[in-house]
């Protein structure tokens, strides 16, 4: 009965659109054939435990009940604490804001125990020449950065930019200054918060005329200077490569090319999403196909796994 409970299950995204996410678009729609229900649509919260916004499985049960019910079979050592993770699709028809995230210490002082928010960023589509917002330009003090910052768009010269393309992986630590550019599609995985503190959003405006809020004095606070990180890119390597192995989550990118490929071993639990057409997941007495843009969850007392086809994925598993 541990066994049945504990097998691969797909998990139905909530959704962020409309007014939350005005930079969105119709991708996650026209790609991966997600049911939105707002024509912009930024973001496909693919395994959440948000309150409101819950992923579900099959038959609608949110995945805060389900934990609940199976425990440590389920998420290990995280059965009775905080879910820890949170796994997005984001699209991004527009430049998102620039902002950045506090780290567990401040976010719990100044946010109502909340956990902070350290992200990574896999480049799934991007027109060529994309840029991210990827840190603040070296040399930049916190006095010149806050002045800037008070006077709007002036603060645009002192944002350091980067080029991506697909199969670029961006970590991005609490602290560190960032925004998506127009046009990226991408898979997000993050420590599960909602903590975001703006600097800029690019003088738009709401159709009555309204900016979007800004958190100045929290962005100043936590904002590390130092950090000025390069992405790193994803060969497309058939197997299991490990790309990024961070205090908080780790994650591997996962090429078929005919022959299955052995997961990694699943520690407490896991996210696995399929970036491609052709894959099928697999175990000893069960298999089950995954179409483009589906995300499992992978419990943490399930059987060995096994992906194959000819296709790509990505694996995260929580970490610390």
């Amino acid at each position: 009965m541990l066994r049945e409970s504990c097998i691969p299950v797909r998990m139905h995204p909530a959704f962020r659109g409309g007014k939350l996410t005005p930079w969105g678009g119709e991708k996650l729609k026209t790609v991966f054939g997600k049911k939105t229900t707002e024509a912009i649509t930024g973001e496909s919260l693919e395994i959440s435990c948000i309150p409101g916004l819950e992923s579900t499985d099959d038959t609608g049960r949110k995945l805060s009940d389900l934990i609940a019910e199976h425990g440590s079979a389920w998420v290990g050592r995280y059965a009775g604490k905080a879910f820890p993770l949170l796994l997005k699709l984001i699209d991004a028809r527009e430049a998102l804001s620039v902002q950045v995230h506090p780290d567990d210490g401040y976010a719990r002082e100044h946010e109502g125990g909340k956990l902070g928010k350290t992200e990574a960023w896999l480049i799934l589509d991007c027109p060529e020449g994309a840029e991210l917002v990827y840190g603040i330009r070296p040399g930049t003090s916190l006095e010149t950065l806050k002045t800037a910052s008070e006077a709007g768009s002036a603060v645009a010269p002192l944002l350091r930019r980067v080029k991506v393309q697909p199969g670029d992986v961006c970590n991005i630590p609490a602290g560190t200054v960032h925004a998506i550019g127009a046009g990226i599609l991408l898979y997000e995985i993050q420590q599960s918060s909602d903590v975001t503190y703006r600097f800029y959003d690019w003088d738009r405006v709401d159709a009555q005329g309204n900016r979007r809020e800004l958190h100045l004095d929290k962005a100043l606070d936590v904002t590390n200077l130092a950090y000025a990180p390069e992405p790193k890119h994803w060969r497309g390597e058939t197997g299991v490569t490990r790309m990024l192995e961070e205090p908080f989550f780790s994650l591997d990118l996962i090429r078929t090319a005919g022959e299955a490929v052995t997961l990694p071993a699943v520690q407490d639990f896991g996210f696995l999403t399929a970036l491609t057409d052709g894959l099928k997941l697999e175990w000893d007495d069960g298999e089950i196909r995954m179409e483009k843009g589906e995300s499992f969850f992978l419990p943490c007392k399930g059987p060995a796994l096994y992906l194959s086809g000819n296709g790509d994925a990505a694996l995260s598993m929580p970490r610390g």
